[in-house]
């Protein structure tokens, strides 16, 4: 029998591990949305053509965004999607990597998908947390 008394760790860490996750999905699909109702498929296409990029790979992304973002919501295999994620963020921070540190130069800079990929990474390392539907936190 464990009779150890809850501590703020132990107490807390599943519903910080929580707020990160869902946090994390709602910014995956606010991105993904972005690109289908704002810049529109066909723009998004035409923006990684002009980079340079296969335009299929706007599709790639954009799935990932949606269906990576709702996986997170969801709490549905946390961690390998979070790992599944960080090549996308990566991406996003080598096409931004000329345009300097700050995310508001012009054309963004790359310290925001950068850290969204480490706080992918810490996701990945911490699992889905409470209300997850495939994953739990101790």
């Amino acid at each position: 029998m464990n009779t150890a008394q809850p501590t703020a760790t132990n107490t807390f860490q599943p519903h910080a591990t929580t707020l990160l996750r869902v946090s994390l999905g709602v910014m995956a699909l606010a991105h993904g949305l972005l690109k289908v109702l704002v810049f529109t498929l066909p723009g998004t296409v035409a923006y990684f053509e002009s980079l340079g990029l296969p335009g299929f790979l706007a599709y790639l992304t954009i799935a990932g965004e949606l269906g990576g973002g709702l996986a997170l919501l969801l709490g549905v295999y946390t961690r390998w999607v979070s790992l599944a994620m960080i090549p996308l963020l990566l991406g996003a921070a080598s096409v931004h990597l000329g345009n300097g540190w700050m995310f508001s130069n012009a054309g963004g800079g790359w310290e925001f998908p950068v850290f969204w990929a480490l706080a992918l990474l810490v996701q990945a390392g911490l699992g889905g947390g409470r209300f997850s539907l495939t994953d739990r936190s101790r």
